[in-house]
């Protein structure tokens, strides 16, 4: 079995991980224009109510924002992987490693700092609540890990208290109690949009057949800790193929390198010439007319013809610029001190070859 150094020499090595590259990276631009294009239909229908401002509140700007990332460093790497251009490949690999890193910093900072995120979430939710029946996103949100979860609230079940529908010096229905998603319910159970009504001014031990208690927060930590398989299994979710990503475009920007050092295509090393695009012959170049070949496409003639040296040494010569009366003497004097004039080095020349 050949080794890898071998191996990656190799065109089969070099077109497994070129479009290996290409398709990961196209995979994960059409990903990303996905979660942009539901951002921006999330964020029209979102701009229609009164809206909320902040991070937390509101996912459009979220997945906006997500897929927007997403779309455009996976468009370079696919451009990058397409067209071997190393510069392009360099920055998707840089960027990678710059999120890859931004997230686990991100990660690590919650767990070290557990106290102050939970704040931090607790006083984005309390501000979400306060606004609860004005965004719809945030509300089908909230609704959906109340019901999961089991919980109520962000740090408690009386942060609802600061809706102005629910704090308890209100007149309405809702008033000093909680939606009807913080409620206990018996499996069949037809729902009761005022199970949770004047619940707010009640202490939490008389409360436990009624609504849930635990605050959203402090249930969702509680379910990662119980959970620990499914919490390591979505991070790696987001992680390994970011660091797949890194991987390819790692091993594919090495190989482009290699090549260009060792000259091995005419593509990375052409000579400057005047030429016109109707005179490159571009079969084999694919549709994508980004496939290499090995005599390049620039029309370098296969074979130069051979030159007499005494033919060179006059065409040379003739480029130079008109020489002045003391060149010329300088000139004599270096050719007498030698014993040869520069027609009799051009035979020797010749004679050699």
């Amino acid at each position: 079995m050949p080794s890898y150094s071998e191996m990656r020499k190799t065109n089969h090595f070099y077109y497994f991980i070129k479009f290996t590259l290409n398709v990961y990276s196209m995979l994960f631009s059409l990903m990303g224009l996905c979660v942009l294009c539901v951002g921006v239909y999330a964020e029209v229908e979102r701009q229609k109510n009164r809206t909320l401002e902040g991070l937390f509140l509101a996912p459009a700007v979220v997945l906006i924002l997500l897929g927007l990332v997403m779309f455009t460093v996976s468009v370079v790497g696919m451009v990058g992987s397409l067209r071997d251009n190393k510069t392009l490949l360099h920055m998707f690999l840089c960027v990678l490693c710059v999120l890859l890193l931004l997230q686990a910093c991100g990660l690590i900072t919650a767990l070290i700092f557990e106290k102050k995120t939970s704040a931090l979430f607790q006083s984005s939710i309390r501000e979400g609540i306060k606004h609860y029946y004005d965004d719809l996103d945030f509300k089908n949100i909230l609704d959906y890990v109340q019901q999961k979860f089991y919980c109520c609230g962000g740090d408690e079940y009386k942060d609802w208290g600061v809706n102005q529908y629910h704090f308890c010096n209100g007149t309405g229905p809702l008033a000093c109690g909680v939606p009807y998603t913080c409620c206990v319910r018996k499996v069949g159970e037809v729902i009761n949009t005022l199970c949770g009504y004047k619940t707010l001014d009640q202490q939490r031990e008389t409360l436990h057949e009624v609504i849930h208690v635990r605050g959203c927060i402090h249930a969702v930590n509680l379910w990662m800790s119980d959970n620990v398989g499914i919490t390591v299994a979505l991070c790696c979710a987001i992680g390994l193929p970011q660091l797949l990503g890194i991987v390819l475009s790692c091993i594919f920007w090495n190989l482009l390198v290699d090549m260009s050092e060792s000259a091995d295509m005419v593509d990375f090393k052409v000579k400057k010439v005047q030429f016109q695009y109707n005179e490159l012959d571009l079969s084999g170049a694919g549709w994508c007319m980004c496939l290499p070949r090995d005599g390049g496409y620039l029309p370098v003639p296969a074979s130069e013809p051979e030159l007499d040296p005494i033919d060179i040494h006059l065409e040379k010569l003739k480029k130079q610029p008109p020489r002045t009366h003391a060149q010329l003497r300088e000139m004599q004097q270096s050719r007498s001190a030698t014993g040869l004039d520069e027609v009799d080095v051009g035979r020797k020349q010749k004679r050699g070859h």
